[in-house]
């Protein structure tokens, strides 16, 4: 499983969700507005009402922190 968070300084879900994954084990790849990727780059891929964090699991998009959890408890992944 290729996990990727989209994530931004200062968020407290984007933090969560980095703590659930690390806390399980779970490798994910990491990219940070500002640093990887632009707002403009971020609406675009995800629309313009997303909001941090978003997550993706190979290139299926899972959404953000609760959606992500909710996910991996589904299945059996937490």
């Amino acid at each position: 499983m290729n996990f990727a968070v989209y994530s931004k300084e200062g968020c407290p879900y984007c933090d969560k969700i980095k703590e659930v994954f690390k806390g399980k084990s779970i490798s994910y790849r990491e990219y940070i507005l500002d640093h990887h990727f632009s707002r403009r780059a971020f609406y675009d891929e995800f629309g313009d009402g997303a909001t941090f964090p978003q997550v993706l699991l190979n290139a299926d998009k899972l959404g953000g922190c609760i959606d992500t959890v909710k996910y991996l408890r589904e299945n059996n992944i937490i």
